[in-house]
C-alpha cells in the first residue's frame, strides 16, 4: 500500500477538477479524498496499491480538459488504512 499527498497547481479551479480526480481515483479502486485550497491549488491524498497510486499521480498531471496543470508535488506519506472511500472535502 502506498499513500501519498499532492499540490497540484496551475488552471485547476473552477475546471471540475476535483470532481475528476475524485471519479478517477474511485476508477483505481483508491481511497482519500481531493479539495481546494485558498492559494488556488488544489490538494489530493490518495491510498491504495502502488500502481494505482501512481496511475492517479500520472492523471494529475494532466487533469481534466479545462485544467492546465503547471506543477505537481507529490511527497510520500504513511498509509493509514483507514478511508473507505474517495471524497471531494471543503
Amino acid at each position: 500500500m502506498r499513500r501519498i499527498r499532492a499540490i497540484v497547481s496551475g488552471r485547476v479551479q473552477g475546471v471540475s477538477y476535483r470532481a475528476s480526480t475524485a471519479s478517477k481515483a474511485r476508477h483505481l479502486g483508491l481511497v482519500g479524498w481531493v479539495r481546494n485550497l485558498p492559494d488556488g491549488s488544489v490538494e489530493v491524498e490518495a491510498e491504495g496499491p502502488a500502481d494505482q497510486v501512481e496511475a492517479l499521480v500520472a492523471w494529475c498531471r494532466q487533469g481534466p480538459s479545462a485544467a492546465r496543470v503547471a506543477q505537481v508535488a507529490v511527497e510520500e506519506r504513511s498509509p493509514t488504512g483507514s478511508e473507505r472511500s474517495f471524497d471531494v472535502t471543503f
